[in-house]
């Protein structure tokens, strides 16, 4: 089904509200993105003399391909592990340190690739630790400490942590929805509801104690607005359906409000006993004074 492109200079460029733009909208760093795709093609660069040599030369050049594109894989993954890692205020360690996996392959897939010219381990080795080296000077190490947990409790960091990476994957599910939809006017609609959920994702993340607050938001709601999404995107890419359009429409304003609404109020609270804690001291220190 063709869609119509849309942009800043389309004719319903004014119908379509541009969505509010977050630092979690483009996890995906272009720069580092781009360097990681070529270690794709580094990969397939033994396979013609893999398959014009030897026995031996084949079975080399076949191991030496697949370790480096593995390698080449666990460098994408960990750029994107990073870029969530240093967009939140308060973020966990990467579970698997894949950027350094992925240095430690692809120096064993150059050294097996070097193998299939030299019949000593010394070349092979030195291409090896030269590849890694080079590798980890390029895209660096994974993150190896937790971020903004100095001074909170540790278990109260890791239920906000796996509070919000749940509610991504919810919003993830939503925005993969709605492009079956083929309409750039509801996938905008969409990305606005993000920004507001993820406005509330920041707050709990600055104050762990708004969790239990906000917990049927960062669950309930978004699971429901999910299973909204998937339900409407079938029925519309087929019906095109106005009155459907219009009540799912309807809902998200009114979750969008909810969610800038609860933002608000727990900014609030925050505000409200910070004060009382200031007054409490002032209070302390003149006495004392």
């Amino acid at each position: 089904m063709a869609q119509r492109f849309g942009g800043k200079y389309s004719p319903d460029a004014a119908q379509t509200p541009p969505p509010a733009a977050h630092r979690f909208d483009n996890l995906r760093p272009v720069k580092a993105g781009a360097r990681s795709t070529l270690l794709f093609f580094v990969a397939l660069f033994f396979l013609p003399m893999a398959f014009t040599g030897s026995p031996r030369s084949l079975l080399l050049g076949l191991c030496a391909s697949a370790v480096m594109l593995l390698g080449a894989w666990l460098t994408r993954e960990g750029l994107l592990a990073q870029a969530g890692y240093e967009a939140r205020a308060i973020a966990r360690r990467p579970a698997i340190p894949r950027k350094i996996f992925g240095a430690v392959l692809t120096g064993l897939g150059l050294g097996l690739g070097a193998l299939m010219h030299h019949d000593g381990l010394l070349y092979p080795v030195l291409f090896g630790i030269l590849g890694a080296a080079l590798h980890l000077g390029s895209f660096g190490l994974d993150p190896l400490r937790d971020k903004g947990a100095e001074g909170i409790d540790s278990f109260q960091t890791d239920r906000v942590a796996r509070a919000v990476d749940e509610a991504e994957k919810h919003l993830s599910a939503m925005r993969d929805a709605i492009l079956r939809a083929r309409d750039r006017q509801l996938e905008a609609r969409v990305d606005r509801f993000a920004a507001a959920a993820r406005g509330l994702f920041r707050t709990v993340e600055q104050d762990p104690r708004d969790l239990t607050a906000a917990r049927k938001y960062l669950s309930v709601y978004l699971m429901g607005a999910r299973d909204a999404t998937v339900k409407f995107a079938d029925l519309y890419a087929q019906t095109r359906d106005a009155k459907a359009r219009a009540d799912y429409e309807t809902l998200l304003t009114d979750l969008e409000t909810t969610f800038a609404d609860r933002s608000r109020r727990l900014l609030d609270d925050n505000r409200s006993d910070m004060n009382v804690e200031i007054d409490v001291l002032r209070e302390r220190l003149q006495r004392e004074t």
